[in-house]
């Protein structure tokens, strides 16, 4: 059974790391990615989604699971960085819900 908690758990993270934004760099990981710029941070995400492809192929779930879990880090950087907050994702992925994936594709195109 899921943890109530779980559900949440991408929401903290964004917070977490929409905090660090003008954080001192030499004290955390995420303020240091923040003062690199947007491009460094759209490369660690690109090397993060490598490496859970790599994982996927080559390794466990347990990679996997972890190699996301940076994935979703990074993401959450990339967000804060360019202003997306999680509710917008989640209000697209809550337009989509029940929409297949090709016609959704389709629409899209048509855009």
């Amino acid at each position: 059974m899921p943890n109530p908690q779980d559900q949440h758990i991408l929401d903290a993270l964004y917070a977490t790391v929409a905090a660090r934004k003008g954080a001192d760099p030499d004290t955390s990981y995420t303020a240091k990615l923040f003062a690199r710029g947007t491009a460094k941070i759209a490369q660690k995400v690109g090397e993060e989604g490598v490496e859970t492809v790599i994982a996927a192929l080559a390794e466990t779930p347990e990679k996997v699971a972890s190699e996301s879990a940076d994935l979703l880090y990074h993401l959450m950087v990339l967000w804060a960085d360019q202003g997306v907050k999680p509710q917008d994702v989640w209000n697209i992925l809550a337009e989509r819900q029940g929409i297949s994936g090709i016609a959704e594709k389709a629409a899209r195109a048509d855009d």
